[in-house]
């Protein structure tokens, strides 16, 4: 079990970014066609706004990993939806990579890809 993995059940109830959370999970996936599932997709941490963090490992060769942090944030002010992307995400950015500890363990203090 990773580090953050194992603080996740402590986290539900906590107010983390100006937002509480209200579920955290290594989630599944079931495919639609034959029902098959996968277990440990990757650590998800989910807001009661509808926001939320979800950590996944990539890459199936036998040398590292490519972590990709999936950051998502409901906004119900029209008025903000034009606002840059990275103003709007940085404090979820910024707990993402506090809980993880992403710049401590890699030195990287910003992402090859943003999509």
């Amino acid at each position: 079990m990773t580090d953050l993995e194992s603080q996740m059940p402590n986290l539900v109830g906590q107010t983390l970014a100006d937002k509480v959370v209200s579920y955290t999970d290594n989630f599944s996936y079931l495919d639609p066609i034959d029902n098959s599932v996968s277990d440990k997709q990757g650590l998800r941490i989910g807001f009661e706004d509808g926001s939320r963090i979800i950590f996944r490992l990539s890459g199936t060769g036998t040398e590292g990993a490519t972590l990709r942090v999936y950051i998502e944030s409901y906004e119900s002010e029209s008025a903000l939806l034009q606002q840059d992307t990275q103003q709007a995400l940085a404090k979820l950015i910024e707990l993402a990579d506090n809980l993880a500890g992403i710049t401590k363990r890699t030195g990287r203090t910003e992402p090859t890809v943003i999509t």
